[in-house]
């Protein structure tokens, strides 16, 4: 294979790579006030168009499937939700005995207790070829439904309450998620035929959105001044992370793959990423919200700065291993059913 085919095969690795570089350089340039404005390019124009983009490449019954798919449904939210949070508290009460800061493992808790992402996932699962539809569903349902439970979690777990402005975090998951699928979902009733003749770059558009977010996501990470803390404990923060991300990702490929769960390959794909992300977007206004006057609301911050990026990361690179995996468990189940009984 040829050096031009080969960056054209891998350009997203590579996307990644100089995204996080340039991020790295200039960092002040996609910071919240900075001169791409995140807070509003990427808040509601780059998950609005990712929305958009799936709503006008879905098929309606896919989407309708989809939503019927209640085991999957069940499976994603009581993961995310109720054994992610208890996995990470009893995780802590071990490291408590070691030297890292305490109100960064405070952090590592509330990263625990947020919803999944209302885009990265999304993405990530159309990369891989996965249940498009599925994912769709369960990061709309879940982001919605971590709007009360995730404060609820807080409490329970941190001790922490607030007053939620539920009504705002609900309208703008309502303009950036529901409103642009649907839109999409109209146009392309419209736009069928040219659709399917021309068959648009839909998956190449979603990766330039998702490099955008990455983009915008590092420049807040290194622009933070948080994260020039105890080097110790910052390191270690990072190590727990990804053994936290890949620990679960493999958990949920194990529990999604044995036989008697009813999953298909695709499916897999979507509870897998699914289930182990979580929400930058509504996360961090939410610990805003909730520990508003804490004096360590910055250093609580840090982990979920930390695991939104690693988490997109990890993912993009495990894209073509995952992708490889599920072509090869689809052949074989299609391979089955043409042999004779």
């Amino acid at each position: 294979m040829g050096l031009l085919a080969r960056i054209r095969k891998e350009w997203f690795i590579i996307g990644i790579v100089l995204v996080i570089l340039s991020a790295k350089l200039q960092p002040s340039v996609g910071v919240k006030g900075g001169p791409l404005r995140p807070e509003v390019t990427v808040a509601y124009f780059a998950v609005s168009l990712i929305f958009f983009n799936s709503g006008l490449s879905l098929r309606t019954e896919e989407l309708t499937s989809a939503l019927l798919h209640f085991r999957l449904h069940l499976f994603v939210q009581s993961f995310t939700l109720i054994f992610f949070p208890l996995a990470v508290w009893l995780l802590l009460r071990v490291l408590e005995l070691t030297p890292i800061d305490q109100w960064l493992l405070k952090g590592l808790q509330t990263v625990s207790c947020m919803p999944p992402p209302v885009s990265s996932a999304v993405i990530l699962t159309r990369a891989v070829g996965g249940n498009e539809a599925a994912a769709i569903f369960n990061s709309a349902f879940g982001s919605f439904l971590g709007i009360v439970v995730t404060p609820v979690l807080l409490l329970l777990f941190l001790g922490s309450s607030s007053s939620v402005p539920f009504s705002s975090i609900f309208s703008q998951l309502f303009m950036t998620v529901v409103v642009p699928l649907i839109v999409g979902q109209v146009c392309r009733r419209f736009l069928r035929e040219f659709l399917e003749r021309k068959k648009p770059p839909f998956g190449a558009v979603s990766s330039a959105v998702l490099l955008m977010i990455i983009y915008t996501t590092f420049c807040e990470t290194f622009s933070n001044p948080n994260i020039e803390l105890d080097p110790t404990s910052l390191l270690l923060v990072v190590l727990i992370i990804f053994c936290i991300q890949i620990s679960f990702m493999l958990l949920t490929f194990a529990f999604s793959t044995t036989s008697g769960s009813g999953f298909s390959p695709a499916d897999t794909v979507a509870v897998i990423f699914c289930s182990t992300h979580k929400s930058l977007t509504l996360g961090i206004p939410m610990l805003k919200i909730v520990f508003e006057g804490y004096e360590h609301l910055s250093l609580i911050s840090v982990p979920l700065l930390i695991y939104h990026p690693s988490q997109i990361l990890l993912g993009s690179v495990l894209v073509p291993t995952i992708r490889s995996w599920m072509t090869g468990r689809q052949k074989a189940v299609k391979l089955s059913a043409l042999q004779p009984v």
